[in-house]
């Protein structure tokens, strides 16, 4: 059975978190210290041509993990680019520090923005080979190292990146892809020997137990990022929820008879949980900052009024100096200096004061303005769930539904078909399908046919265009729903039983669009914090 070390050491660390990387010897100590400021780097994107074979391009290590290569077959198809990669000595990335339980795969667009396509997960021999598919058509691609798996931003800890081969096919565009890299700043690397010694003693365990493990390690890091960021304080139920997740999670893992999948499923759920609490922390924490920015104009205000306070008592003093002058020639030039200086006063105490109200006003106008953008963002993040669960909800009941990140999946089984033929059943819930999407402007459908075996994709493509026009026949535009055979592409289980086999058989109805948006209810974005 296949093994892999795993580090005992990770739960001491997760428990000190914050401190999201290791901290530096004394100056004066012997152990090497390694500083990379990775703020903007710059790496080739290639627009893979449609439709025009596959290509091959390499991977290097970056100074981070410079034995790291690998190698992908990267083939632009009709509605995806399909990537077929391996990858070589992709040692731990726990040595970059014991916060670091994972690796993901980024693809870069030209203009910077980074989305992640897969979790690489070495196995014994520090090997991994992965075969995923993106929509987008130019990118760049690299491996960075991660807390968990579910980020969507990639840390500053890049370790390989592509490289373009002299025999690479197609249309390379010749662009610097500059990328946002999180946090902005220093990442420090401390060689330590005991950590080494640490990791190559550490105890080897079958693949499956390592899973649990650094799903469980990944929940902790999650909850302890979630109580970084004051969760604990502004969102107490939700974190607590978290925290019942995980001891939930490290009972199960405890245990030793149970499945390791339980471990897996509950550590999920307690690391989704925590970036609920983490969100829910920000928004009260920006509507804090709002509140100290309008105490900050209140204060000014009433400085304001002070001071005009001040200016009207000064105007009295010059009245009654000028005042006193004319009824009194002799004393004339002395009232005329009192008056002035009353005056002079004047004019600094409305300096002053008018500089503070701007001041004020300035940081107050930046805090709502930042407020502002942010609920415009959770507004609108929070309609497309909302229409997310509301869709879901509503196919529910008719076939198999999944809510995934390629959008929302309703199958029609082998059972529905006789031969490359609708079964009559079939085509009214159907029907309910189309009028449901109809409603939700904006979404639209693609119609994937899948078999078992080489030979027969004539017969799922033609299941796919007997759904397809099912579903124009109960509603939907023709312009909305496209029907494509995929083959024996991505099986949902082993050929080896009869089962399975029937189950590969299927047609994949994929409804997304931007009014449900691109995350499944079950993701969620976050941000990660580093400190020195």
């Amino acid at each position: 059975m296949k093994s892999r070390i795993v580090s005992g050491a990770v739960a001491v660390v997760v428990s000190a978190l914050p401190l999201f990387c290791q901290q530096p010897d004394s100056p004066n100590g012997s152990v090497p210290i390694y500083r990379v400021t990775v703020v903007e780097r710059t790496m080739k994107a290639i627009n893979y041509q449609y439709r025009n074979g596959p290509t091959t391009i390499d991977f290097r290590g970056t100074v981070l993990l410079p034995k790291a290569k690998g190698e992908a077959i990267v083939e632009s198809r009709q509605g995806r680019t399909e990537i077929d990669a391996k990858f070589e000595n992709l040692t731990t990335p726990q040595a970059f520090g014991r916060e670091y339980m994972t690796y993901v795969l980024w693809a870069i667009t030209p203009e910077g923005r980074p989305r992640a396509i897969a979790e690489i997960v070495p196995n014994s021999s520090d090997k991994a080979s992965i075969r995923v598919t993106t929509d987008l058509q130019a990118f760049g691609l690299m491996i960075t190292a991660e807390p968990y798996s579910a980020v969507h931003q990639p840390s500053d800890v890049v370790v390989a990146e592509n490289i373009v081969r002299e025999d690479t096919v197609g249309k390379i565009e010749q662009i610097d892809a500059k990328y946002e890299l999180l946090p902005r700043g220093h990442y420090t690397w401390q060689v330590s020997e005991s950590l080494k010694a640490e990791l190559a003693n550490a105890p080897k365990v079958s693949m499956r137990k390592y899973e649990a493990l650094v799903e469980l390690y990944q929940a902790q890091n999650a909850v302890a990022i979630a109580r970084n960021g004051h969760a604990d304080q502004y969102a107490p139920d939700t974190f607590a929820k978290a925290q019942q997740l995980l001891t939930e999670a490290e009972q199960l893992n405890a245990n030793k008879s149970i499945d390791s999948h339980r471990v897996v499923e509950s550590a999920r759920e307690a690391a989704q949980t925590a970036e609920d609490a983490r969100l829910i922390a920000e928004r009260h924490l920006q509507d804090a900052k709002v509140a100290e920015a309008n105490a900050r104009v209140l204060a000014a205000q009433q400085a304001k009024a002070q001071a005009d306070a001040e200016a009207q008592q000064a105007r009295a003093d010059a009245d009654a100096a000028r005042s006193h002058a004319a009824e009194e020639s002799g004393a004339r030039q002395r009232a005329e200096a009192e008056a002035a200086a009353a005056a002079g006063r004047l004019a600094q105490v409305e300096a002053d004061a008018d500089s503070r109200v701007r001041t004020a006003l300035a940081q107050a106008a930046a805090a709502n303005a930042v407020a502002t953008v942010k609920d415009r963002e959770l507004e609108l993040e929070a309609g497309r769930t909302e229409l997310r669960a509301r869709l879901l909800e509503q196919l529910r009941g008719t076939l198999i539904t999944r809510d995934t990140a390629r959008g929302v999946v309703v199958v029609v089984p082998e059972t529905g078909f006789s031969g490359s033929l609708l079964r009559p059943g079939y085509s009214g819930q159907l029907a309910h399908i189309s009028q449901v999407i109809a409603a939700y402007p904006g979404l639209r459908i693609r119609v994937e046919g899948y078999t078992d075996a080489p030979g027969t994709e004539g017969v799922a493509s033609n299941r796919a265009q007997g759904v397809r026009e099912a579903l124009v026949s109960g509603g939907m535009s023709p312009g909305l729903v496209e029907a494509v055979g995929m083959g024996t592409d991505r099986p949902v289980t082993s050929n080896a039983t009869v089962a399975g086999r029937e189950e590969n058989r299927r047609i994949e109805v994929v409804i997304s669009g931007d009014p449900i948006g691109r995350l499944p209810l079950w993701d969620h974005p976050y941000t990660l914090t580093l400190r020195q």
